[in-house]
């Protein structure tokens, strides 16, 4: 019989209400037995007040990088503490499972082991009771630690894993990462061997995670535990999103609460806000509002500007919206990172696409040219910007004689001048402030002829120039995604795409056109390869109704190929379009272009994936002439339950244009007409090679 949450445990509290700025000890006081008190404040050096000596804003934004959501805690603002009986009796599986609940979680993500049976006491078996969340076991730690930040990505709630200690904890490392560098909202639960006895699995969990998580911390006591995972939720989906781990010993774990504790709801201690939130919360309006109004003269004095949006865009939940009513007042064409796919409609004529390493010709030429660059959840990758010193120099001259510049949205203070200088910079949620901006700018009907120079530059620049290599018979993977983009037109907001990485996760940026939020989700700081099937397996899980395919590449399926047996046995209707050429192409691109051609290690020996498929409990098919794309594609969009399309494409088929290394946005190169494994320097016109006949 399912387990449901006694409503007593719900309900039950003892409504002592202290004044806010009450120590904990205080509380304590009124409870027999309860353990030794903790200080009102912790971490961090503090004044002889006792406030942390860096909670001012400007001591805040100088924080280390994944070190600003930090472990101060500020009780002055928080509600009357109350005590509560609700876990009274529950051992720490009962209380992490209700609690989670509380934070609204629904599916998690774990894979068992020795450390995650402690004496009866398993959160599995609390969660394999459990009516109101769903688990998933993968086949590797590191496909659960992807399947949650697939399952965040597509959702916008934090991702939830739990695993053992030891070579538990080590596989989480890459998805952790992952999740840091993207801005993804992950909770780990982490257990752990007896400390100090080097016991089987015993692993330092918080000194080998502290640089891949936004926060990490070890529960000592079980009273310390509801409390604890409200703020790991808190701090993960907090300011710029990341990972946060909680480590649980075994004798927490096994351990049963016999004491009232803090109320877990109303979260009386507060971790320190993230350094953008608290920054926002003390900033007098005043600054803002004069912020604002000179971003507001800038774009209304620009001739030539642009948009460029990243991820942080897609972080609220009327980002796009917002994005449009802007870009629309005053007629600003959109160029995105490859994380800011979707936040912008790419059918508008606005609509620049991705820009870069691989971006479009037009998105590049846009950017250099530009008077105005407007940044807006974007931190300046180097894959945007090619070489620091010849990047947009029409923008910084406009900004030495005060007509223009780049403007910097971002709630992350880190991210502020840590690439590019700003010529103004607003903190704080960029979708928020970009709406404060929206009543302040003049209404622009049109921009002719910028808009005009840009319609050139995508004439002659365009995404399917590929097709001037097409060898008859020969399958080319952009041709494929763009199928693929067109069966799918009529169903763009419930169609979600995730990647590995390789070519074809370019081609896929390239030659789908995305339409909605949350629509992509691929490994973008990181470049993780094998991300694609576990992530397309959790957004599956947070979208039910979404058809979701995996378009992944031989060498980054063979990574996590085996996790389609998780998808067989929890019929998880996932579907992987496989652009098999039996290389590595992105690095073969490298050889070609740096090495005069030498490749080496790079040739894939592949298994028969659709034998490979059918021997997981996935049904496959396979894909050889351009005549039969269309028709397997349908079947693949159509089938019921999970299944693999593999189809055979073109080898030696470079991702163009590229952005060579020490090259300008501008210095793109272009698509040759002739591309011989070998032969020939490798060399294409570039941009203004092109533009100058």
């Amino acid at each position: 019989m399912k387990r449901l949450i006694p409503s007593s445990r719900i309900s039950r509290s003892i409504s002592t209400s202290l004044p806010a700025r009450a120590s904990l000890a205080t509380a304590q006081a009124t409870t027999p037995n309860a353990p030794p008190a903790i200080p009102t404040y912790i971490g961090g050096a503090q004044t002889k007040e006792g406030r942390p000596v860096n909670a001012k804003s400007n001591e805040l934004s100088n924080l280390p990088q994944w070190q600003d959501h930090a472990a101060t805690r500020l009780s002055q603002a928080s509600p009357p503490l109350r005590l509560e009986t609700r876990f009274v009796g529950c051992n720490t599986a009962q209380i992490l499972h209700d609690v989670m609940i509380e934070n609204g979680v629904e599916q998690i993500f774990g894979f068992p082991g020795d450390l995650v049976y402690p004496r009866g006491h398993d959160a599995f078996e609390a969660l394999n009771d459990s009516t109101h969340i769903e688990a998933v076991s993968p086949k590797h730690e590191q496909g659960a630690g992807h399947m949650a930040e697939g399952y965040a990505r597509a959702s916008g709630k934090a991702g939830v894993v739990i695993i053992t200690s030891g070579p538990g904890v080590t596989n989480m490392i890459t998805p952790m990462q992952d999740a840091a560098c993207d801005g993804t909202p992950m909770v780990v639960f982490c257990r752990q061997a007896p400390s100090g006895t080097y016991a089987s699995e015993q692993t330092d969990v918080l000194g080998i995670t502290k640089s891949c998580t936004k926060w990490n911390i070890r529960v000592n006591s079980i009273w310390e535990l509801p409390q604890t995972i409200n703020e790991a939720f808190q701090v993960a989906v907090s300011g710029r999103p990341g990972p946060v781990l909680v480590e649980i010993p075994n004798s927490v774990s096994a351990d049963v609460l016999t004491h009232a504790v803090p109320n877990a709801i109303s979260k009386p201690f507060s971790r320190r806000l993230h350094a953008a939130t608290f920054n926002a919360l003390t900033a007098s309006n005043f600054s803002l509002t004069k912020a604002l109004d000179r971003v507001a003269h800038l774009v209304n004095i620009s001739k030539k500007p642009i948009l460029y949006v990243g991820q942080g865009m897609l972080a609220h939940p009327f980002g796009f919206d917002i994005l449009k009513e802007f870009a629309d007042k005053a007629s600003i064409p959109v160029t995105t990172s490859l994380q800011g796919l979707g936040a912008f409609d790419e059918l508008d004529p606005k609509a620049l696409h991705m820009l870069g390493l691989h971006g479009s010709g037009y998105a590049n030429m846009a950017m250099q040219e530009a008077d105005l660059i407007i940044a807006l959840g974007a931190r300046f990758d180097d894959r945007v910007t090619g070489n620091i010193p010849k990047f947009a120099p029409t923008a910084l001259t406009a900004a030495k004689r005060g007509l223009g510049g780049i403007v910097h949205f971002d709630i992350a203070p880190k991210n502020i001048n840590k690439v590019v200088q700003a010529t103004e910079a607003v903190l704080g949620d960029c979708a928020a402030n970009l709406a404060a901006l929206i009543p302040r700018i003049k209404s622009v009907p049109d921009r002719p002829a910028w808009l005009s120079q840009i319609q050139s530059w995508k004439k002659r620049f365009p995404f399917n120039a590929y097709s001037r290599t097409r060898t008859p018979g020969v399958i080319q993977a952009q041709a494929v995604i763009e199928k693929l983009s067109d069966l799918t037109a009529h169903m763009k907001d419930k169609t979600v795409i995730t990647t590995g990485v390789g070519q074809h996760q370019m081609f896929a940026a390239q030659h789908f056109r995305w339409r909605h939020p949350r629509t992509l989700i691929t490994s973008g700081g990181l470049g993780t390869m094998g991300y694609g099937l576990p992530a397309a397996i959790g957004a599956k899980l947070a979208r039910p109704d979404a058809l979701v395919v995996d378009i992944d590449g031989d060498a980054s399926f063979n990574m996590s190929v085996t996790e389609l047996s998780t998808a067989a046995r929890n019929g998880i209707a996932v579907k992987v379009l496989l652009c098999n050429n039996d290389e590595m192409g992105m690095v073969m691109d490298l050889q070609r272009l740096y090495y005069n051609g030498r490749f080496g290690h790079t040739k894939q020996r592949n298994p028969d994936y659709v034998k490979a498929s059918e021997a997981f409990g996935v049904q496959a098919d396979r894909c050889r002439r351009p005549e039969e794309v269309e028709e397997k594609l349908r079947w693949l969009i159509e089938c019921e339950g999970p299944a693999v399309l593999e189809v055979v494409v073109e080898k030696n088929s470079p991702v163009w244009p590229v952005v060579p290394a020490g090259k300008g946005l501008h210095e793109f190169v272009t698509y040759p007409e002739v591309v011989e494994e070998g032969g020939g320097d490798g060399k294409a016109k570039d941009a203004y090679d092109v533009l100058e006949g």
